[in-house]
């Protein structure tokens, strides 16, 4: 994109001098045609002229821009000068001499009243197909809501797009595009849009089936030949015949007598999520913190933190004695509540309040720390789980998180240039 103004920029100048009354005539100038560098100086030099030469004000109260596969979209919401047919005549001629077209329409307000009950809608799809869009816009526009602008964040893993959507309460929009999600095979995120969702400083996701792609006490159990039993526990525990302590207790009596050395070898086996490590160095380089809380242990997790750099982490911690696992847990079980605790207790040392996190999990042993989190997202989850969070993401790959914060694929990339250029100037 080689023009100036290369994205949305809202609103009036700041102050009262520079807001525009809802009965205040207005002209949009809409320029379209071939983008090159120049296009949106000149146009705003040409409307400069026109106010010197003429006297007649001509003041700006919204600019919008696009550019697709070099074709240019720029709007100029103008307060109607005095000589409005002088206006339209120079402007005209000046699209002329820049082989655009320019359409002038006169109306009265600038934008902000449309934009009461403000959202961000995230789209993502693998792929993202007409017919989603389709639902998506429809049930937009049936809650009362209009879509004011969309950007492409991201076209690999996934193709994610970012709604502005106004006109309708952000929780009122969630319910009705929770079922459009389902329907049209897409995973949408409704936040309430401002400032403060690019400030959840604050990450703290689950361990097993979501940060990496396996359950630790399933990979031990595969090496003290008890997969089975430990399965079945998990199962009457999905079954409701079972807390999660009481499970947990249950499957790591099955342990019994493993060495103790069997743990490194799961380090070994353990595969992270795709997208796990450039979610962590992506957040971690934005100067966001990012913990974990798991229901599994601390003898693979603590390697978790080391490789990745985290800054908090919970979990069980597995006795040993004499080389061996006793089959016990030490100290006090990290469950479902236990993980909410270990967000608010995170959240309080990082100075971070609650509404600026994000939760990550999976499981109902998530829902806890979901629901207390700034936003709780629901990561290839349980229907269950998926029901209760904010969100859900149901692709398999972990960094499409960053899309729902907003940071845009092009920020990653440029992100892992400047860490390969420092990187070659330490060696």
């Amino acid at each position: 994109m080689h023009s100036e103004i290369d994205s949305e920029i809202g609103g009036a100048p700041s102050g009262r001098c520079g807001s525009v009354a809802d009965d205040a005539p207005t002209l949009l100038v809409t320029v379209f045609g071939a983008d090159r560098p120049g296009v949106t100086a000149s146009l705003f030099e040409q409307i400069t002229r026109f106010e010197a030469r003429t006297g007649c004000s001509a003041r700006v109260a919204d600019v919008e821009q696009i550019v697709l596969r070099g074709r240019l979209v720029l709007g100029a919401l103008v307060t109607a000068p005095a000589d409005r047919a002088e206006f339209r005549i120079a402007l005209h001629k000046w699209a002329a001499a820049w082989k655009l077209d320019v359409e002038i329409t006169e109306g009265r307000g600038d934008n902000h009243n449309r934009r009461a009950g403000r959202s961000r809608v995230t789209v993502l799809g693998a792929p993202l197909k007409a017919a989603a869009m389709e639902t998506v816009a429809g049930r937009v526009a049936e809650a009362g809501g209009n879509i004011d602008r969309i950007v492409r964040l991201a076209k690999y893993p996934v193709t994610a797009l970012e709604l502005d959507v106004s006109g309708v309460d952000p929780a009122q929009l969630r319910g009705a595009l929770a079922t459009a999600a389902a329907e049209a095979g897409v995973d949408i995120a409704v936040q309430r849009a401002g400032l403060a969702r690019r400030a959840k400083h604050l990450v703290v996701m689950d361990v097993d089936s979501t940060l990496i792609q396996d359950e630790v006490i399933e990979l031990l159990a595969r090496h003290a030949d008890c997969l089975d039993q430990v399965r079945e526990i998990t199962a009457a525990a999905m079954r409701g015949e079972l807390d999660f302590a009481g499970s947990l207790h249950a499957r790591v009596a099955l342990l019994a007598g493993l060495p103790e050395a069997t743990f490194e070898k799961v380090r070994g086996e353990v595969r992270y999520t795709p997208g796990a490590r450039t979610l962590v160095r992506t957040l971690k380089r934005l100067g966001f913190q990012v913990g974990i809380v798991s229901g599994g242990f601390t003898q693979i997790t603590d390697t978790l933190v080391a490789q990745l750099g985290l800054d908090f982490a919970a979990a069980n911690t597995l006795e040993v004695a004499d080389g061996r696992l006793t089959g016990r847990v030490v100290g006090e079980v990290v469950d479902r509540p236990g993980k909410a605790a270990a967000l608010r207790r995170f959240a309080a040392t990082a100075g971070v309040p609650l509404s600026e996190t994000v939760a990550i999990g999976d499981g109902a042993n998530d829902l806890d720390m979901l629901a207390a989190a700034g936003l709780g997202v629901a990561f290839n989850a349980k229907p269950l789980v998926r029901a209760a969070a904010d969100t859900a993401v149901n692709v398999p790959f972990l960094d499409t998180i960053l899309f729902l914060l907003g940071i845009p694929r092009e920020e990653v990339e440029e992100l892992d240039d400047v860490e390969q250029v420092e990187n070659v100037g330490r060696a």
